[in-house]
Order: structure tokens, then sequence, then C-alpha cells
């Protein structure tokens, strides 16, 4: 079962009660349709509830169903990591309310507390999550290797109980582990009354001999493991990878990137039930116009690719997502798609128009602008962009001419060409280019050693704009670009953004430099503590001393530095010629 872009698999499952009244195990397993299943993947999912609680079903019955409904419901934008964690975590927190709520609030050995594990099919990649002492295991030759390890804390030969589970706590701490996978893998799912007393050598014998039929496999290995004396209930999940996906964004952005680029017209002109007026913009990657839509009778942004990167596959498929990431955030900072009515002809995007001016044109026209007039613009661009971080996304591309003002002020981060989109990449790697995509003056320095681009990197982006506007200038001149090594890098010197407005809070300098800082490591770790630096002083900053000149300035410095050696030399000179020596 499944389909492209997808692995496809084959799954056999069992459960069983045994020697017990009630089946307190529960597992599951969901296959979406696409996009989900390119976006999302292949879920499998199962827990085990302690049998000390009467509630126990209860809880391993609600930890899966939460986990298979849930996790698709998170946004397409997020990776298959986050999706999860925070679904558990969720339902962890679910599980344990409910236990403070019962009869017993103190003892969690009657309440709503399960063991969990869940398995996620993305691409060529299988996603492990584990809390307690359920395992999951993979096939190895002739017997299992086991790829997760139990929770269990043993007290004596006779005595153990579980060091963690859904529900125990308010907090919950899960195990994740990722593995590249291959067509003809076997992973295989149990609860410890299965493993307990079947060898794992005995189940991958079993698995082997019933061929296709894994239900029948399951089926076998928990009326063995209950033959061999288990007390407890079985449940057993085998999942075969049948084939694996080559990694084609295809069913990922609904497959628009394969019809063929919109051709460069020459406005007015009708194309595709929209009647073009005029040209916006004309660059390298692509051609903006401006254009009425037929049918609404809007006025929309409509791009369409460049005639050089038509034939490229890679850039085809970023141009698709443009749209699809517009599609996918709601912020009033954040250009938004028109929406789609009709079916399209060719490859293009249709974006709202949006009246007013770059942020490039409106520092022109305000060179030496107001400090308040910078936060406020500031405050805004940093809403757009947290619009994107929240979505496991990077803009990778901020600079002035990718903010736009409307006629009200209001600012709106544009062009998504860029993007990085951490759940489309899991599922395409290919589509995330390595060369830098952005504009050098605004990348950050990491990205020049050929690290991956994060939510760091927009920080930077955005404390440069920032520096621009007050200054004109860039932090580090055009030294950033220059530096390709870490060593080179260290000698970058940050000038004061106070050596060209003198006046300007030696605090907010202090602000400034840090979202700058070319070390990640030691720049805000999120963009509202850049924007609350920028209003409200923070200790770090507020030394009274004065920075030093070589750091504010370090040509006025070795400008004097010299003025200096010169006077000295001179002086000796005159020395020399007073007092000849003899």
């Amino acid at each position: 079962m499944s389909g492209a872009g997808a692995p496809t698999v084959t799954i056999g499952q069992a459960s069983a009660a045994g020697r017990k009244e009630a089946n307190q195990d529960f597992h599951g397993v969901l296959v979406p349709s696409q996009p989900a299943l390119g976006l999302k993947g292949i879920a499998v999912a199962l827990a085990d509830g302690i049998s000390s609680s009467a509630v126990g079903a209860l809880a391993s019955e609600t930890a899966v169903k939460s986990f298979l409904s849930d996790y698709y419901a998170t946004p397409d934008t997020w990776s298959v990591k986050s999706s999860a964690q925070r679904v558990i975590a969720a339902t962890n927190s679910w599980l344990y309310a409910l236990t403070r709520r019962g009869l017993d609030p103190h003892d969690a050995d009657k309440g709503y507390v399960t063991t969990f594990d869940a398995l996620v099919l993305k691409a060529r990649t299988a996603h492990l999550f584990h809390v307690g002492d359920a395992r999951i295991w993979r096939v190895a030759g002739r017997s299992l290797e086991q790829l997760t390890e139990d929770h269990r804390v043993v007290v004596s030969a006779a005595e153990s109980y579980l060091g963690r589970a859904l529900g125990a706590g308010g907090h919950v701490e899960i195990d994740y582990h990722a593995v590249t996978v291959e067509a003809g893998d076997l992973f295989v799912l149990t609860t410890d009354g299965v493993h307990e007393h079947v060898r794992p050598r005995d189940m991958v014998a079993t698995i082997a001999g019933a061929g296709d039929d894994l239900e029948s496999a399951a089926r076998t290995i928990v009326e063995t493991a209950c033959e061999a004396g288990s007390p407890d209930n079985l449940t057993v999940q085998i999942v075969r990878i049948d084939s694996v996906p080559e990694g084609d964004a295809a069913d990922l952005l609904g497959g628009v990137e394969s019809l063929d680029p919109a051709p460069l017209l020459d406005p007015p002109a009708e194309f595709d039930g929209y009647r073009l007026l005029r040209t916006l913009h004309s660059g390298p990657r692509s051609r903006v116009y401006l254009a009425i839509d037929a049918q609404t009778g809007d006025q929309v942004a409509l791009k369409v690719l460049s005639l050089d990167l038509r034939d490229d596959p890679a850039q085809r498929k970023r141009f698709a997502l443009e749209e699809w990431i517009a599609r996918r955030i709601d912020s009033p900072h954040v250009l938004k798609a028109q929406p789609q009515t009709r079916r399209r002809s060719h490859l293009y995007t249709v974006m709202r128009y949006v009246e007013g001016q770059t942020l490039t044109q409106w520092m022109r026209d305000h060179p030496t602008p107001e400090l308040e007039a910078v936060r406020g613009l500031i405050e805004q661009l940093a809403k757009g962009v947290q619009a994107f971080h929240r979505r496991e996304m990077v803009h990778q591309d901020l600079r002035p001419d990718n903010v736009l003002l409307d006629t009200a002020g209001t600012v709106q981060v544009i062009d998504f060409g860029a993007t990085t989109v951490a759940g489309v990449v899991e599922g395409d790697p290919q589509i995330d280019a390595a060369e830098i995509l952005g504009t050098v003056q605004y990348t950050a320095p990491e990205c020049f050693l050929g690290e991956p681009s994060t939510a760091g990197s927009d920080i930077f982006a955005v404390g440069v704009i920032a520096y621009q506007m007050l200054t004109g200038r860039l932090p580090y001149g055009d030294g950033v670009p220059r530096a390709l090594t870490r060593a080179a890098q260290r000698k970058l010197r940050y000038v004061s953004a106070r050596t060209t407005r003198p006046l300007l809070p030696a605090w907010v300098d202090g602000a400034l430099h840090n979202a700058v800082h070319p070390d990640p490591a030691r720049r805000y770790r999120a963009l509202s503590e850049f924007v609350h630096d920028l209003r409200h002083p923070n200790p770090a900053f507020t030394e009274t001393r004065r920075a030093a000149l070589l750091e504010r300035d370090p040509l006025l410095f070795w400008r004097l530095l010299s003025l200096v050696l010169a006077l000295i030399a001179l002086g000796l000179a005159g020395i020399l010629i007073a007092h000849p020596p003899r």
C-alpha cells in the first residue's frame, strides 16, 4: 500500500488478551491519501496500558488514536520530529490531567498511564518515537536489532517498574531516532508480553516462513508467546518496506511544477483568464506582472519563471513552492496568495497585489530616519519572519527589496523563492539546493561555510536590515561574503552604528551587534529578543564606557595610530639632527 512519492509497504498485525481478561494493548496504522502521504508519511503506532490500572486500556487507545489523527492535523510545513513530538507531548498532558481528576490523583499506578511507540515512514527515512518498554526492532540477518531502549527500572530479579510512560507526569521525555530505509527492510513492533517470551531469531524465522502473509506471521508470533507462558497482553506489528521513492516532490506540491512554464509576455496581453496591465519587476529569476483576474476583477501580481531557469527541474519545484508556502502562512505581515478559482494551463504563481513601495525605496526617501520609525518597521518585519519560523520555514532571502510597505504603512514579507520548508525537504531533499540562494550582503556568515540556513540566519538578515536603515551601511562592510573560513570569520570586526549615528543609545547598538554576530551561537535565539532589546535597555549593553575605538571605527583607529607613529618618527629624527651621533 502507498503511492508515488512515498514508500510502499506491506503490514501485518495481531493482538490478543492472552491469559488476561481484557486486552489493554492498542495498535493502529494510517496510510493517508496524497498529498498527506508525501508530506506526512505512513504512521504505525502501538501502546500498552499498565496492568495495575483499571483505565490502562483507555489510556493506550487514547494514545494511539490521538497520534494517528492529530499527527496528520499538524502543519504540512513541520518536520516529522516536531509534529510527532508535539502531538505525543499533548497526549501525555491530557492523560496526566485525566489522572489528576480521577479517584486516585496521586497514584500513577491507577492512572491513565501507557507505554507508546510510533514508527513514521516518510520518503527514505523511518522516524522512531519511544516511551516505555514496548520495542521497535529491525530485521538484521537472522535476528532482530533492537532500535529502542527499555525505560524500565530493575529493582531486583523479581521486581521492576516503568521509569517512563505517557500520563505518568506532567512532562514526558520522548526518545527519537531516525534511520534510512531501503526496499526490503523489515520493522517489528512488540509489547513486552511478546518479546519477553519469544526469541528474536524465532520471530524472524516466522516472518521469513510466512512470505507475503505478514498477518499470518503476526498471529503466529502472538500464539507462540502465549504458548511459551506469557501472562500479559500480546501485540505485534510487522512492517515491510516494498519500495522507496526517488525523492520527487510532485505529490507534495500537487504536481503543478510538471506544467510547462508560462511564456514571457509583453503587456497589455490576455493570458489564462488574466489581463496583464504592465510589468512590475523583471529579474534573473522571474518576471512579475500587474494583472486583472477577469473572473473576479481583482488586481493580482502574476509571476512567471525566467527563460534561463525554466528547464531546471529544481528551479521549477522551488518556483511552485512559493505559492504553496503563501497558502500555509496566515499573517498580515506576509504576502498572501490569491485564491485559486480555476485550473491553470501553465506554471506560474498568483499573489495579491499590494499597493506601496519596497523598503529599499523607503530607505532612499528616509536616509536619516528616526529611531522610533525604524523600531516600528522592524517590529512588523519580525512578526512576518516569525510566522515562517513557527511553521519551521526559513525565508533565506530577507533584504529590503523583499519587504513591502503598503499605503497604510503595513510591512509585508514577499518572495519565497529561496525559502526552506522542513516538512518538504524531508520528502524531497533535492528541493533544497546546496548553493546560497539569498542575497550575499544579507546572508549569515555560517552559510558561507556550507552550513544550512536556520532561524538564526534570518535573524542575522533582519539585524543587517535594521543596521542599514539606521546607518545606510552594512555592519561588516563587504567582509562577510569574503570570510570563507571560521578563522576569517573570527577576524570580522563589527563597525559600531554609533560611528554614523553618535547619538544612538549604546544599548541599541549592542542589540544590533548581537543580532548580526558572526557566531550564530552568540546571536539572538529569537527575533522577539532582538525586538525587545531595541526598546528596552539590556543590562549587558548599558555600560557607560565607550566602546574601544578599534571596535567602533577600525579605519579611524589605524589612521590615528599611523599619525602617532609618524609624529614619533619625526621627533626621533629631530633629536638625531640636533644631536648627531659621534
